[in-house]
């Protein structure tokens, strides 16, 4: 698709500097809590008024499992208050300006229960922990929406894995943050509307993370879990068949 500015939430994540900094993508306003707070919905109405936005690429969210476990009505006016607040100034643009909005949401493979692995878009969201409930909570808010990209994925900056440790027995589907950029751009340029998961292929905590910090230890799941004190995944990879589809059609 054509669009002139994009508007960009969580711009100081690790998934948001990938996205500025990966030069993919041109036009990307990417405005201050001061200027534009979710939590705030009278600041996203003024944005949204004063700027002619045709892409919203929201990658604001709370995603620390142990703050959403600690603190979930924090976890609760984040990602599904907020997330609600953007789409409903989106509806309100495109209701005076008669011109469709995109939105790109990056939700998570933590909408799934992360037991027996290979998801697909059609398995069932059954999250086994607070975070993954307060972002399924806000996919529902994006689905109100008639033109919307949901990427369920994980991501990792590899110049910034902080843990000494990582479970050879746990699985996921999880792509660095540059990758996750990249296929964000095949998106916005796609006319798919709907949820899609993207990542790559199935690779344990282990594998994924020593190729960019080959100094980490393996270990196995279960020391991992005895060492927090909330549910977490043991195997959330994805069936990602129709994201290769749509990457062969669109992608370079």
């Amino acid at each position: 698709m054509k669009y002139n500015q994009i508007l960009l939430t969580g711009g100081t994540g690790s998934l948001g500097k990938a996205i500025v900094k990966s030069g993919h993508f041109r036009d990307v306003l990417s405005p201050s809590r001061e200027i534009l707070d979710i939590l705030k919905p009278e600041t996203i109405e003024d944005f949204l008024n004063k700027h002619d936005i045709d892409v919203v690429i929201h990658c604001a969210a709370l995603a620390r499992l142990r703050e959403c476990e600690e603190s979930p009505a924090k976890s609760i006016e984040t990602n599904i208050i907020g997330t609600s607040n953007l789409v409903k100034g989106i509806i309100n643009k495109e209701d005076k300006t008669k011109k469709k909005i995109r939105l790109i949401h990056i939700s998570t493979d933590g909408v799934y229960d992360g037991a027996a692995g290979n998801y697909s878009e059609k398995s069932a969201t059954i999250p086994c922990n607070k975070y993954g409930w307060t972002k399924l909570g806000a996919e529902c808010a994006v689905n109100l929406l008639s033109d919307f990209c949901i990427i369920r994925t994980r991501f990792f900056d590899p110049s910034n894995i902080k843990f000494d440790k990582s479970a050879v027995d746990a699985y996921t589907s999880k792509i660095t943050a540059p990758e996750l950029a990249k296929a964000i751009k095949i998106m916005l340029e796609s006319d798919f509307v709907g949820t899609i998961n993207i990542g790559g292929k199935r690779i344990s905590d282990y594998d994924a993370y020593k190729e960019y910090k080959p100094s980490i230890k393996p270990c196995k799941f279960e020391e991992i879990l005895k060492e927090t004190s909330f549910p977490m995944t043991k195997d959330a990879s994805m069936d990602i068949g129709l994201w290769k589809k749509i990457e062969n059609q669109y992608g370079e």
